[in-house]
């Protein structure tokens, strides 16, 4: 008989909408298997009271997430939770105001268990912070839950919550779930609102959805989504819900794929070319038409990348009693931001956006495209981090996610979705992309192929 985690995030909504499960009853049993089974490092800090009194109070409503447990990444203000960027210079940071995603969640009438572990300012993508222990796969707990939403990841996959909120700057969304056998849904740029800080003015990142399957991230987005007064750009809505878009039929598609690195000259794992070739299959035997571009980025746009990124984090200031405190990757990257001059900056946005461009005029054409998540399956905790020599650190991470962050620098939605396991039980993702506010079709296309190869079934160890 199955147990209340063996539902889906929207069967349990569909269960406390009909009366058969209170809210409260979900969230203690929620609350209960992460006191008992946290050994991933999903959360790095729970609010128990806080949840049971929520969902003892959620309000009557047809949504279909409405009482559902779920995380906050802890990189979102939480009025009144401790928010500590993954950084022990914010330990005892406590925000007084909530930030847009957070709003969403609670308006939506879900319960948040609590914050979920996040690398220092969501920068890497591996989280491993000193504030709280490192987030690891639950198909092995040797290995990374990736970064830098990997706590969140963590927590879906160990069946801890049933749906979570991540961000994505750079892969942050799409690199945990390949890490742990999870749907990562990056919309696109706009989708989302910045609320209230819009500290990002270069358009990378992005809230999104982490799911066991595709219709379970439709359905968080879904809440997520939409503009507020005040926003300096937004998405065209979509036609229907996200959630309705997964039951259409997309239609015979002409899908891109590549399989070159983009920002790393890197070989390939054998597990992850076999992925990305298994997907290519399935998507023609779906009737799609899958065919071979170059790569729509030059090697030139890596650079430009590279100086808005650390421009990024340097403008996550501290104070400069606490800078100490940051980790050396952390400090390196700001020092190198900090030597951008405004005008640098300003022609960098325009260099990239105009890389941008030219990406998608070359994709235009095609619906789709599909290329692997990571260059190789999750590897061993610590096995990219450097802090003896953190531009060693970046170069490694470039090496592991050498195709996500083209998708941040184009604004595309792009999902990475759960379709290959190693021989020894890893999970390896493959990504697909669709034209910019096109997430419905990228939904459409998403449930078609989890019909025709599901994956909801498969359970890591000590589920």
């Amino acid at each position: 008989m199955a147990e209340l985690h063996d539902l889906t995030a929207l069967e349990q909504g569909e269960l406390i909408r009909k009366g058969e499960l209170s809210p409260l009853e979900l969230t203690e049993h929620y609350l209960d298997r992460v006191d008992r089974l946290d050994d991933v490092g999903a959360f790095v800090t729970t609010t128990v009271a806080q949840a049971r009194e929520r969902a003892a109070a959620v309000p009557p409503g047809e949504g279909p997430l409405r009482g559902v447990p779920t995380a906050i990444k802890d990189l979102n203000l939480t009025a009144g939770v401790p928010t500590t960027f993954g950084s022990e210079a914010f330990r005892d940071f406590v925000p007084q105001v909530s930030d847009g995603v957070t709003l969403s969640i609670e308006a939506a009438g879900m319960v948040s268990l609590g914050k979920t572990n996040t690398p220092e300012f969501g920068s890497p993508c591996y989280t491993e912070p000193d504030v709280a222990p490192p987030a690891v796969t639950p198909w092995d707990r040797t290995r990374m839950a990736g970064g830098s939403s990997g706590g969140a990841a963590a927590a879906v996959a160990a069946g801890l919550v049933p749906v979570a909120h991540g961000s994505d700057g750079g892969g942050s969304i799409r690199i945990p779930a390949s890490c742990c056998g999870l749907v990562g849904l990056k919309p696109t740029r706009g989708r989302i609102s910045g609320f209230p800080m819009y500290g990002d003015p270069v358009g990378l990142a992005t809230g999104g959805s982490l799911a066991r399957n595709v219709r379970d991230a439709a359905a968080l987005l879904d809440v997520l989504a939409g503009r507020r007064v005040g926003d300096p750009s937004w998405a065209p809505p979509p036609t229907d819900t996200f959630l309705a878009a997964c039951d259409r039929d997309p239609g015979r598609l002409r899908i891109a794929r590549f399989v070159a690195p983009v920002i790393s000259d890197v070989d390939v794992d054998e597990e992850c070319v076999a992925a990305y070739e298994a997907a290519s299959g399935l998507l023609e035997s779906l009737d799609h038409e899958v065919s071979d571009v170059p790569v729509p980025l030059p090697a030139e746009a890596v650079p430009v990348f590279e100086t808005c990124w650390a421009v990024l984090t340097a403008l996550s200031v501290v104070p400069p009693a606490k800078e100490p405190l940051l980790r050396p990757l952390t400090r390196w990257l700001t020092e190198r931001g900090q030597a951008v001059s405004g005008p640098e900056f300003g022609l960098a946005i325009g260099a990239m956006r105009r890389y941008a461009a030219d990406a998608l005029a070359a994709l235009a054409p095609y619906d789709a495209v599909l290329t692997p998540t990571l260059a190789v399956p999750p590897l061993p905790v610590g096995a990219i981090r450097n802090d003896a020599d953190p531009a060693a650190d970046f170069e490694a991470q470039k090496a592991f996610t050498p195709w996500t962050s083209a998708w941040n620098v184009t604004g595309m939605p792009a999902v990475s979705l759960p379709l290959h396991w190693t021989p020894d039980g890893l999970p390896v993702g493959v990504m697909l992309a669709a034209r910019p506010a096109e997430e419905e079709l990228l939904l459409s296309l998403s449930a078609q192929v989890e019909a025709a190869a599901p994956w909801h079934d498969r359970r890591p160890p000590r589920w």
